[in-house]
């Protein structure tokens, strides 16, 4: 079975409630904050998401995946499909990461930047899009968490305990077209699957850090998605 738990990101300007036009880019910085366990089911696995839709409902992810096996790791993804799993950049407890989505048109690419922000180290992974029929206008952007349980009809608790931090969209520079200036989103719209299940999470210490939303993710239950403004 498969369930998901988030918040759609928007910014409020002047009154007006919006996702913007033209973004090229999407952000967010995950702290690992503490290993909860692993009750993730057999052949099961979970994710924490940073997610961009174009207008054709396309998703471009850069997410951290739990495991059943106790394999966890950070994966590009692009029409559901793993396309690179990060070999130089991997969780560990007491680190943050800055995860980059960057939709390069004019390379006919989608660019995923990952950095450990606690050692400095970085990985990048370009993946070639020239042959799909991708439209490279955005339409919205996703934060949160997905389960995929293959033994049971059930929502299992979460591997670690998480601060979503930074949550940004980023605009090509109209001083210098080769650079991307990144904005923060400043409304959180709660989102979920379709079903009426309470999930073993809470949203905790939502609050804006750096003009930024920032929130954590632990155990609890709850039965929505975050809702912030």
């Amino acid at each position: 079975m498969h369930y998901w738990l988030g918040s759609f990101c928007r910014v409020i300007n002047n009154g007006k409630l919006y996702f913007p036009i033209n973004i090229v880019a999407i952000s967010d910085i995950l702290k690992l904050e503490k290993d909860l366990g692993n009750k993730i089911p057999n052949k099961s696995w979970m994710l924490y998401l940073l997610e961009l839709f174009n207008i054709q409902n396309i998703a471009v992810e850069l997410n951290l995946i739990c495991q059943f096996d106790n394999q966890n790791y950070f994966e590009a993804i692009f029409l559901g499909i793993n396309r690179y799993r990060f070999k130089n950049v991997l969780p560990e407890i007491d680190h943050s990461y800055q995860r980059i989505i960057y939709l390069d048109k004019e390379n006919s690419q989608i660019n995923f930047i990952l950095t450990d922000q606690t050692t400095n180290k970085s990985e990048i992974f370009k993946l070639n899009i020239k042959d799909t029929n991708f439209d490279y206008k955005t339409s919205n952007q996703f934060t949160g968490i997905e389960w995929w349980n293959k033994m049971g009809s059930f929502i299992y608790p979460i591997r670690y305990q998480t601060e979503i931090s930074q949550l940004m969209f980023g605009l090509v520079d109209k001083n210098d077209p080769e650079s991307i200036t990144f904005f923060p989103h400043n409304v959180l719209i709660p989102n979920k699957d379709g079903s009426i299940n309470d999930y073993p999470i809470t949203f905790q210490n939502v609050r804006s850090k750096n003009n930024c939303i920032c929130y954590t993710i632990s155990y609890g239950l709850c039965n929505n998605g975050l809702g912030y403004s």
